[in-house]
């Protein structure tokens, strides 16, 4: 589970319900008190909004991917760059023994659609050309869809503070017309009060919602395309009768300083 990313939100909302609490009179504010920072007008024009411009923008399919998205980011140990070389290291081992035919069984095995792929690409003996080609052009469009879906959070952050704005200024509005002057404006604290908490929400919906969602997918496509890039270079490397240990060697170079130590002492106490 990604556990940080659920520290980091708890944390921030936390710290927020705070400061809140404080007041400004420097003690804290009770619970009932707590509740002037709801606005149910306010909460309906920028979750309302925020929406309605996002269906507006994508595709239904965009839309109905949220909680692909979610288990995606949850999943922080998804991509394991070690696990792959290791497996690569293993079908470079049974194809000098036994030639590139022997990992058909092997590549029907594989529960990983692209490195599947990979694998019946050089058992059916294409040329290495159009091979790698057909593999980067799959990492590429790869990268695109999922560019697209953290686009779909960008652009929420990006309209969620404006109908904050939006709101506030409805609020102003309709306080200004309904303020009498002849009374005083003694209503014209809480009135004001009201319209600038919709602000807050759009600023909430953009920083500490979408903004994490749309780095936290990135950085799972980044995790993934390190993965399929150290395939193909795998494979490509098996294709040409690499060496198992030199294989293990070059796929290290993908990796950090620390985790290929690492993965060289473990690919030394195995070979």
């Amino acid at each position: 589970m990604n556990i940080t990313y659920i520290i980091g939100t708890v944390v921030a909302f936390a710290v927020m319900i705070i400061g809140m609490m404080q007041g400004g009179t420097g003690g804290f504010l009770t619970v009932s008190q707590l509740f002037n920072f709801v606005d149910p007008a306010s909460i309906f024009i920028v979750i309302g909004c925020t929406f309605a411009v996002l269906v507006a923008s994508f595709p239904i399919s965009s839309l109905t991917a949220v909680p692909k998205h979610f288990a995606v980011i949850m999943n922080a140990k998804r991509y394991d760059p070690m696990a792959i070389i290791d497996k690569l290291v293993e079908l470079a081992q049974v194809a000098r023994k036994n030639g590139l035919l022997a990992l058909e069984e092997m590549g029907n095995q594989e529960q990983d659609p692209f490195f599947k792929q990979c694998i019946m690409l050089i058992v059916d003996n294409n040329d290495a050309d159009q091979a790698k080609e057909i593999m980067m052009n799959d990492i590429e469009q790869s990268v695109a869809r999922h560019e697209d879906g953290a686009g779909m959070y960008d652009k929420a952050s990006a309209v969620a503070p404006a109908f904050g704005m939006v709101g506030t200024l409805v609020g102003l509005i309709n306080m200004l017309k309904a303020m009498d002057v002849e009374s005083g404006g003694g209503d014209l604290g809480p009135a004001m009060a009201t319209a600038l908490v919709t602000t807050l929400y759009g600023c909430v919906l953009a920083h500490m919602i979408f903004g994490p969602i749309a780095t936290q997918l990135r950085r799972r496509d980044e995790e993934e395309t390190l993965c399929k890039l150290i395939i193909v270079e795998g494979i490509m490397s098996i294709q040409a009768g690499a060496n198992p240990k030199f294989l293990r060697e070059k796929l290290l170079t993908f990796m950090g300083q620390k985790q290929r130590g690492e993965g060289g002492k473990k690919g030394g106490k195995g070979e």
